[in-house]
């Protein structure tokens, strides 16, 4: 037998930039888009051929590259590398446009919340469904039953229809049937974010499990000390390209070292074209950040405030639970999150377009290069726009602050501290408990 798991000769993916997402909800709605589609093209405004050619994109070209069996590969890059393309391909939910993926074995895939899911079932339905997809007999799905159910800790919901889920619950759940019906290949994208910290432990913990039981798992993640810690081999992407694949710790230098660019404050910055997650019925457009001192060009500094306006586009009226800046470190560590949710109160949205002004009154960081993630949701139903790096940011240090702070050996946060007391001789007082 072969020790190849996966095998991508020259993938390429090509997207049409502008051209709607086509969802067919019944069988009926596909025929009936099929009979609309001639018609459609007779509708069509006669752009010339390059004028559509200026509308592609490549997500993914030339890329070529084997994981051996029982291999556990880190896939890491900027928003909008390609990765998720990627995974797409390999778990066969996408095809390539050129170039060939083979793929020796099962696939399990976790790629976005409640992917695979069919809302009105239950849970317990759902676990056999998504069984069922990955080939698993009944007898099989059975046995790891009690095993998933506690892992995803819903045995309170066994029952319930998972559109009544919260996105945790679903994480949970599709995550135990990905990783417990023993696929011979883990594909995992960033969906692990969205939960808390005990379950991404929990997550890496399992997924350790699977890789050194003999299985191969695909892991990306902006969370590089999650990378480091379960994956042996790592590939970096770059704008679809694939720039480096070898020992983990060596590609994540190079991706820190490429990835330092920051923006200036005090302008809006773009963000529709931001890779993200989510519904999208409300979603980011631009953001614009700023200190409150010009002597930095107001560029945010340690202790000091740091004030964030977030231009949302919404469907349709709505009040949102939760809106949150994130701040992460480059191993991306979660350092601040200012969330709305902590408020205890909705924030009202009108359709079309609003602004959201937030102010972190005192950032305790160390001067550095930051990504700054976005989040807007309605915890527990919906999560419409998120990402982890929606731009990077750089913290600096003030003049008057003198020597102050030494990121490099201090680390991120800064922490405020004094001498209170030396001692010589003695004890050191060490007897007065």
């Amino acid at each position: 037998m072969s020790n190849i798991a996966i095998r991508a000769e020259n993938l390429g993916k090509l997207y049409h930039l502008g051209r709607a997402q086509v969802r067919h909800n019944t069988l009926r709605d596909a025929l009936a888009d099929g009979l609309r589609a001639p018609l459609n093209w007779l509708r069509r405004d006669g752009k010339s051929s390059r004028e559509r050619l200026d509308q592609l994109i490549w997500a993914l070209q030339n890329v070529s590259f084997d994981v051996k069996r029982g291999e556990a590969v880190g896939i890491i890059g900027r928003n909008g590398a390609g990765k998720s393309t990627l995974l797409k391909i390999l778990s066969r939910i996408t095809e390539p446009t050129e170039g060939h993926a083979r793929v020796y074995g099962r696939v399990g895939s976790l790629l976005e919340v409640g992917t695979g899911f069919h809302p009105e079932l239950t849970g317990r339905e759902n676990i056999y469904l998504n069984g069922a997809i990955l080939g698993m007999r009944r007898a099989e799905i059975a046995r790891k039953f009690d095993e998933m159910v506690a892992f995803a800790e819903i045995e309170r919901f066994l029952d319930t229809p998972v559109k009544r889920y919260s996105s945790g619950m679903y994480v949970r759940l599709a995550f135990a049937v990905a990783a417990h019906l023993e696929p011979e290949i883990l594909v995992v994208d960033e969906v692990l974010a969205v939960g808390d910290l005990a379950f991404q432990k929990k997550c890496l913990g399992k997924m350790e499990d699977v890789a050194h039981g003999g299985r191969t798992v695909l892991f990306v993640s902006h969370n590089m000390n999650a990378v480091q810690r379960l994956c042996s081999s790592c590939m970096m992407l770059d704008r679809g390209q694939l720039v480096a694949y070898g020992n983990t710790p060596e590609v994540i230098v190079r991706y820190l070292s490429s990835s330092s660019g920051k923006v200036l404050p005090a302008a809006w910055i773009d963000l529709t074209s931001m890779s993200r997650r989510g519904t999208g019925s409300a979603r980011f457009s631009a953001i614009w950040f700023s200190s409150d001192d010009e002597s930095v060009e107001f560029q945010p500094y340690s202790n000091g405030p740091l004030d964030v306006s977030l231009s949302l586009v919404s469907d349709s009226p709505r009040t949102v639970g939760s809106i949150a800046v994130t701040l992460y470190d480059e191993y991306g560590t979660k350092l601040v999150n200012a969330d709305t949710i902590s408020l205890g109160r909705g924030i009202p949205l009108q359709a079309g377009d609003n602004i959201v002004r937030l102010r972190i009154r005192e950032l305790h960081l160390n001067p550095g290069v930051y990504s700054l993630g976005l989040w807007v949701a309605d915890p527990p139903a919906e999560i419409y726009d998120y990402t982890e790096s929606a731009i990077r940011i750089e913290v600096v240090r003030l003049e008057s602050e003198g020597l102050g702070l030494r990121p490099v050996s201090d680390g991120s946060v800064v922490c405020d501290f004094d001498v209170l007391d030396v001692s010589h001789g003695g004890d050191g007082g060490l007897s007065h408990g």
